[in-house]
């Protein structure tokens, strides 16, 4: 069964910067297309960032320029790096794995004060 690790969240004042780790185990990682996703309060989840499994990447229009995804296959993990953070990046942050299956982390908080 696949399970994906979510880690790095935390409070960062605005303008600050701050780096998510996702741990991924039981998934042959290196055939999945890997994501981050972002739900605020009262919000549908977005997608922020996406890394296909071949490292093309793709960014939500909100956080291009600031944020970087990655992906280090040998240690199965995938990473956001979030800079110049603003305080409409608050959220709960979720890894997805996407191949034939589907498997979600358990979010870590984001939190940027203004």
């Amino acid at each position: 069964q696949g399970q994906l690790v979510e880690s790095g969240g935390g409070l960062v004042q605005a303008g600050g910067s701050l780096g998510l780790s996702c741990a991924a185990s039981g998934i042959a990682f290196i055939y999945n297309d890997m994501a981050w996703y972002r739900q605020a309060p009262g919000n549908r989840r977005e997608l922020v960032a996406r890394i296909t499994r071949r490292g093309s990447t793709y960014y939500a229009d909100s956080v291009k320029g600031r944020f970087t995804i990655s992906r280090d296959n040998g240690k199965n993990t995938i990473y956001l790096q979030m800079n110049s953070l603003k305080p409409e990046d608050t959220a709960v942050y979720f890894c997805k794995a996407e191949s034939i299956k589907t498997y979600w982390g358990q979010g870590t908080q984001v939190t940027v004060s203004s």
